[in-house]
């Protein structure tokens, strides 16, 4: 077990989107140097805060990592576009940063002798047939589907990990993260609760696809990140489930935004996409028996500070501060 603090010089990758922004804020406020590296396609620069102890580097991780001064003590692999947009939009994008990418991450780690952390996702279940979903269970993806580009490529790169760590020695953790939302999400990323923040401040219909009872189990991005922290420093290898038991359906969500806005907008349904899974929610017995995790947020809590943070965005406050 180790812990990172001040001296640590810690790598990630994708460090100006959704979560990437969050895992960078926490590592400073613990004393770590942290060099995040971001091509901005999805991630937005004014998620990283100027701080003494941050560099940004604007790059394609594609193309190869920075050249630093001195090893990095952790490369946290965290790039990738995650939203259903990007599915139709990046396919292609998606899977370079999940193969080509991740070989780059891998292979800085190892050369720094660097502890690794893979950001992979609850989508390598796919539209799965076991619930709730424990880390030994192998899927049910569609691998020419819509969603494959995005559910293949972290499985691919699941499975680089396993082969550094496997056949070269690597210090690697893989984590499957489920369904994250909080402050900063794009707001036309397609995911159900930006999606329906923004149509309800907007006063549009909540467009609900299917019929809605299909269940997603939701994270606040504070509780994820303490997970990711735990998962860095404990040794562990995983992959390990990070997320909630919180489970609702897509309609329940739509009830309680509407609730929590006070908006008068109406339900439409629309067209369920194609590949959508059905159930969501992970098995935490890893997480609890190995890290000691614990989820804190309730997702009301959680939904309040959301729509807090896109309410402010769209009055064109900002506020940013990294202690």
């Amino acid at each position: 077990m180790t812990t990172y603090g001040t001296g640590s010089r810690i790598l990630v990758t994708g460090g100006a989107g959704l979560v990437g922004s969050h895992l960078v804020d926490a590592l400073l406020a613990k004393g770590c140097d942290v060099t995040a590296v971001d091509n901005f396609a999805t991630g937005a620069r004014e998620n990283l805060a100027e701080h003494p102890r941050l560099t940004v580097v604007e790059a394609d991780v594609t193309e190869g990592l920075p050249v630093g001064d001195a090893p990095f003590d952790a490369v946290l692999h965290f790039a990738c576009p995650a939203s259903p947009v990007d599915f139709a939009t990046l396919p292609i994008e998606i899977l370079r940063v999940d193969s080509v990418g991740t070989f780059h991450a891998l292979d800085r780690a190892l050369a720094d002798g660097a502890r690794f952390l893979m950001a992979s996702t609850s989508e390598v279940y796919g539209d799965p047939q076991v619930h709730p979903q424990p880390e030994s269970y192998w899927g049910n993806v569609n691998p020419i589907g819509i969603r494959s580009c995005y559910d293949e490529a972290k499985r691919f790169s699941e499975a680089a990990v396993a082969a550094y760590h496997r056949h070269k020695g690597l210090d690697a953790a893989i984590v499957r993260i489920f369904n994250t939302y909080g402050p900063r999400m794009r707001p036309d990323d397609g995911r159900v609760i930006p999606s329906f923040v923004s149509q309800a401040l907007a006063g549009e219909p909540l467009t609900v696809t299917g019929d809605g009872s299909q269940t997603r189990s939701l994270c606040y991005i504070d509780d994820l990140v303490s997970g990711l922290i735990l998962l860095l420093e404990s040794g562990e290898y995983g992959p390990i489930n990070l997320g909630t038991e919180y489970e609702l359906t897509v309609r329940e969500m739509a009830d309680i935004i509407l609730r929590l806005t006070g908006s008068t907008s109406t339900i439409e349904y629309i067209d369920r996409p194609a590949d959508d899974p059905e159930r969501r929610r992970p098995d935490l017995t890893a997480a609890r028996e190995l890290l000691g995790y614990e989820p804190q947020v309730h997702y009301e809590a959680g939904l309040k500070a959301t729509i807090d943070f896109f309410v402010a965005k769209n009055s064109g406050a900002t506020e940013l501060t990294v202690d």
